[in-house]
């Protein structure tokens, strides 16, 4: 009877030995290939700039498609119908795709910011349909914006990516778009002459482009005149701010009227 079951564990052994012996080595050679090739796929995602967030996630799919693309192969060596594995596979990933299609088109459209990077950490964007604030992280699903009151804004990928996207600041300096408006008996060479000079004194106002302003329109009660002093993007509200401020107050010093809505009733007797 032991003898039988020696005989048995033998023939076992012959004939699947070096089927075994072929899948270890084919498991060995295998990983170590596929951990070659994760760490020549993440230096090119490197080289070529690839964000450093996706880039992780971007390598660990290609290690784990690799993977299960092995471990399919050695199945297929033990006589195993890889067909079936590979079907089950199918509607598994199926139906995980159609519960989370809204993710998923979240998850692509992040992708996409990612690799174009239409704006990045630290950039005043005009997003997700009007939502403006500065970068604060771009993730796979979401992007965070900080906005001026220190609200965090949390826009979902898809949502930015389907509507305009304004990159205020993106390309380093920027123009402040300011308008004033005087009335229409005060001088408007004075009126310009005292914008500059307040831009001149504005700390954070470039330069070079220089600064001007011009009428920009004739209103109902105010003649507009417009400038766009250049700063750095990071110095773009504290500029508008002080412009704001401190042009009202050299206005009213030279005497020059801001005009405001108002009507004149005239009665006859």
């Amino acid at each position: 009877m032991d003898d039988l079951a020696n005989i048995d564990i033998m023939g076992l052994v012959l004939k699947y030995g070096p089927t075994l012996l072929l899948a270890i080595v084919t498991l060995i050679v295998g990983f170590w290939i596929i951990g070659w090739v994760v760490r020549l796929v993440s230096n090119l995602m490197a080289k070529n700039g690839i964000d450093d967030t996706i880039r992780p996630f971007l390598t660990s799919l290609v290690g784990v498609g690799l993977k299960i693309m092995l471990l399919l192969s050695v199945a297929g060596m033990f006589g195993v119908e890889t067909a079936s594995f590979i079907a089950i596979f199918g509607a598994m990933a199926f139906a995980i795709g159609m519960a989370l299609q809204g993710s998923l088109g979240h998850f692509a459209s992040g992708v996409m910011l990612l690799i174009f990077k239409p704006y990045r950490v630290g950039d005043l964007v005009e997003i997700g349909g009007g939502q403006t604030g500065t970068v604060e992280e771009v993730q796979i699903f979401n992007t965070v914006l900080k906005t001026l009151d220190n609200k965090r804004i949390i826009i979902p990928n898809g949502v930015v990516t389907s509507n305009i996207m304004t990159n205020i600041s993106g390309q380093g300096t920027v123009g402040v778009e300011l308008e004033y408006g005087i009335g229409y008996d005060d001088d408007i060479d004075k009126a310009k002459a005292v914008i500059l000079q307040v831009a001149k004194e504005c700390p954070y106002i470039l330069d070079d482009p220089a600064p001007g302003v011009v009428v920009g329109s004739l209103g109902e009660s105010s003649v507009n005149l417009n400038t766009r002093p250049f700063v750095k993007s990071e110095n773009y509200w504290d500029a508008f701010f002080y412009m704001q401020e401190n042009v009202k107050k050299a206005l009213d010093r030279n005497g020059i009227s801001i005009p405001f809505p108002q009507v004149d009733m005239h009665q006859k007797g």
